[in-house]
């Protein structure tokens, strides 16, 4: 059982850590949703590699850094196969523990078509 916690804790990455990998720099944060997904709101910076155009967008991808790879949220799993064929192709993934619903639920900076903006934080899920 430790063995599996040590393995889940290497793997995953929560919203704060990515948003810090991505400030400085070591990590590429990777939208793995939909074209209609995107265009509602997406991580600000981030890349947008949905499963469609997977094999089209690859050769794009820094070998460099860690990628970060996220879906909707807890209840959605896109990220995790995306990270596995990420993982076969020899790159560092982590997963996005929360995903776009936590990332907008910390307060953390989204971008639309309109411009950036950031929403005021949860209480419930941050500890300011």
């Amino acid at each position: 059982m430790l063995a599996f916690v040590e393995a889940k804790l290497a793997y995953e990455i929560d919203v704060v850590a990515a948003a810090e990998a991505q400030a400085d720099g070591t990590a590429l944060i990777i939208d793995t949703r939909r074209r209609s997904s995107w265009d509602q709101g997406h991580v600000a910076g981030a890349l947008h590699l949905p499963n469609d155009d997977f094999d089209d967008r690859i050769a794009g991808l820094p070998s460099g850094r860690t990628l970060v790879v996220y879906g909707w949220g807890p209840g959605c799993n896109g990220a995790t196969h995306t990270a596995q064929r990420l993982l076969l192709k020899g790159f560092d993934v982590r997963e996005m523990i929360g995903g776009y619903e936590y990332w907008v639920r910390n307060g953390f900076a989204v971008e639309r078509a309109d411009g950036v903006r950031k929403a005021a934080p949860d209480h419930l899920v941050t500890h300011v």
